[in-house]
C-alpha cells in the first residue's frame, strides 16, 4: 500500500506524522487489497473542532472519500479512519455478495 501524507497551513511534528501512519496500516486488518492513502491534515475554519484530517482510499474499482474534523489531531484522525473503515466494509459486503 502507497501511503502519502500532506498538511497544509502548518507544521507537523514527527509524532503527528507518524501516528497518522501508524493509523492508517491499520486499514490493512480490515481489506488487504487498498492500493493507495492519502491523508491530508489542514486547520478547520470550526472553533470547536479546529483540526481537520481527510483520507482518500484507493481499492480496486473504487475510491473512498472521508473527512472528519476534531478538537485535536488525533481525535480528527481517529474520526476519519472510522468513517473509512465502515465505508471499507460496506464496500466489501457489496463487492463480494455479488461474486
Amino acid at each position: 500500500m502507497k501511503t502519502t501524507f500532506a498538511v497544509r497551513h502548518f507544521e507537523p511534528t514527527r509524532d503527528l506524522k507518524q501516528y497518522s501512519m501508524d493509523e492508517i496500516e491499520k486499514l490493512e486488518q480490515f481489506y488487504d487489497k487498498i492500493i493507495a492513502c492519502d491523508i491530508v491534515l489542514e486547520p478547520s475554519d470550526s472553533h470547536d473542532n479546529p483540526c481537520k484530517a481527510e483520507l482518500r482510499v484507493k481499492v480496486p474499482q473504487k475510491l473512498l472519500n472521508a473527512t472528519e474534523t476534531g478538537q485535536t489531531w488525533e481525535q480528527a484522525i481517529n474520526n476519519v479512519v472510522d468513517t473509512i473503515i465502515r465505508q471499507i466494509r460496506k464496500y466489501k459486503t457489496k463487492r463480494f455478495e455479488h461474486i
